[in-house]
């Protein structure tokens, strides 16, 4: 069963999106993110310059695409998709989104992104009861209280 992990009161949730997407990267370890179209666009546009020095290799899928060559799918290490089914691989996916991601029972974990303002704070509790329902195991971790 998919672990679950929510990470609420986010000030800045791009910018923190950002990070914790570099340090996934940084260990190795295959992410896809998942979310609404100009969520995305505004992560893909992020991660290119959100650090001077720094940049997050990544690579989106289109709605409707074909299917990633699996060559390309194992040196790519993060994907971000509009749809869950759509990623190459189901190791960690990262919905920067507001609702439940379809397909997210295949993946081994889910981190859910829950920003302070207080319409994507309703909808993550939504979120949350959902998967309470399903029996989905679920860590929290309020970032905005420890800075």
């Amino acid at each position: 069963m998919t672990a679950i992990a929510f990470h609420f009161n986010i000030p800045d949730k791009l910018g923190y999106a950002c990070r914790l997407l570099r340090k996934a990267v940084r260990q190795g370890v295959p992410v896809g993110v998942v979310g609404g179209e100009r969520q995305l666009a505004e992560l893909d546009r992020a991660l290119w310059s959100f650090d001077p020095v720094d940049f997050v290799p990544h690579a989106s899928i289109a709605d409707g695409s074909p299917r990633v060559p699996s060559r390309v799918a194992t040196r790519t290490r993060l994907w971000l998709a509009r749809r869950a089914h759509d990623l190459p691989h189901r190791s960690v996916l990262v919905n920067i989104g507001v609702e439940v991601p379809d397909g997210h029972e295949a993946f081994e974990r889910l981190i859910e992104l829950v920003a302070s303002d207080e319409d994507d704070r309703l909808a993550g509790r939504q979120r949350w009861k959902h998967y309470q329902g399903a029996g989905h195991p679920i860590e929290r971790h309020e970032v905005g209280l420890s800075g």
